[in-house]
């Protein structure tokens, strides 16, 4: 526990600018064992700079949501369960070789890094479609990097496409509420002439 906590105090600080708390840059999962058997401080932002701040946030949320004994990687059990959650349950071995395509420093377990390498390879369309790894990228709901770079242009295209759509909607909405407010104003008008016709007549 106290290990823990003393990670937890050590967090966003490092060599490189200090980030936010709480910022993808300060995840405690971020601090990576070097060969040299130092540490050094893992800037998620620095480092994978193909993705935006909102998509690393979003990943960082995913991963932590699924990091169950909050100790700053993702095993197989809970590499099971997240499987078992976004619907595309893994064989053990089917599992094992999801970790394994990613396991750089080789601990059999996902460090947040390693977790943002599964989204880099479905970006670049390195990843078979048949595999755990492109499952997970795809059903994760981080839609830029599920298919490549050609699905990242689609996904920016269609949401182009979709605030086109809805400016258009307010637009229409726009227009009603400016008619309803004309014709409010010619009733107010034709009243206000009514009354003037009929107080002229009483005279």
């Amino acid at each position: 526990m106290a290990a823990a906590e003393e990670l937890a105090g050590r967090r966003g600080r490092g060599a490189e600018p200090g980030p936010a708390p709480g910022s993808p840059a300060g995840v405690r999962a971020g601090l990576e064992g070097s060969p040299g058997g130092g540490r050094r401080v893992f800037s998620p932002a620095g480092e994978f700079r193909e993705f935006s701040r909102r998509q690393l946030r979003d990943m960082e949320r995913l991963f932590r949501q699924y990091d169950a004994g909050k100790d700053g990687f993702i095993d197989l059990m809970e590499l099971k369960l997240m499987m078992e959650k976004l619907g595309a349950p893994q064989t053990h071995l089917g599992l094992k070789n999801m970790i394994k395509e990613v396991d750089e420093d080789l601990d059999s377990k996902l460090s947040f890094r390693e977790f943002l390498l599964i989204f880099r390879k479905a970006a670049a369309g390195e990843l078979q479609e048949d595999s755990g790894l492109h499952a997970l990228a795809r059903l994760s709901e981080i839609d830029v990097s599920t298919e490549g770079v050609k699905g990242a242009k689609n996904f920016f295209e269609a949401k182009a496409q979709a605030i086109h759509e809805s400016s258009r909607f307010e637009e229409e909405i726009k227009a009603e509420q400016e008619e309803k407010k004309k014709q409010a104003e010619e009733l107010k008008q034709r009243k206000a002439a009514f009354k003037e016709l009929q107080s002229t007549f009483k005279q």
